[in-house]
């Protein structure tokens, strides 16, 4: 088995590469089912929350790269006062829940890499998918595709072929690299999220 994930990048449509230039997409591959968190990871979940107060997560928008999210949110014609990103959507779930509860191992783990590095990362059944995943349009809508076709409207619950079951048994982390936050730190989530599932 590797000892580090193998990120892969994928195409953006040529339009949507002039438009928004530094959008990409990045993703790894890694072996995990929908299970338990082990206690270990409960733990570390316990404690990012509690670093994170109300203060911390009202000034959260301030900070380099969730205020990124909201500024391409924005060019792409989503509301981040209603449509969350992915940082300001943690901090609004330790606030409502009086801190965070475990999801299980993939949505926990997904939960730590942006609690640490800001940056959102999707869970897609591996299996699901055909070929390399690209950034393309579909009528006015940016999404997330394969070979096949769409898997996810960008930001959005993945489609059905590509969601999360019971027979999950490989997962591909997805996250898409957006203006004005540097590479480093999406690899830096891949890579966090890819070592909980692996259990290291």
């Amino acid at each position: 088995m590797s000892d580090e994930p193998v990120v892969r990048h994928g195409w953006v449509a040529p339009e949507l590469a002039a438009e928004h230039p530094g959008l990409g997409l990045a993703w790894t591959e890694v072996a995990a089912t929908l299970r338990a968190s082990p206690p270990e990871l409960r733990e570390r979940l316990r404690g990012l929350a509690d670093r994170m107060h109300g203060a911390q997560a009202i000034a959260l928008r301030s900070r380099e790269v969730p205020h990124a999210y909201r500024v391409f949110f924005r060019h792409v014609g989503l509301d981040p006062d209603r449509y969350r990103t992915p940082p300001e959507t943690v901090a609004l779930r330790r606030m409502m829940e009086g801190g965070l509860h475990s999801r299980g191992l993939i949505e926990d783990a997904l939960t730590v890499a942006v609690l640490e590095t800001g940056v959102g990362i999707a869970a897609f059944d591996a299996d699901g998918l055909a070929g390399d995943l690209q950034l393309r349009r579909d009528g006015d809508t940016i999404v997330v595709a394969d070979d096949e076709g769409r898997v996810a409207v960008l930001f959005h619950e993945p489609d059905a072929r590509a969601h999360l079951s019971r027979d999950t048994q490989r997962v591909a982390l997805v996250a898409v690299t957006i203006p004005n936050v540097a590479q480093i730190f999406v690899e830096e989530a891949l890579w966090t999220a890819w070592e909980i599932l692996r259990g290291d």
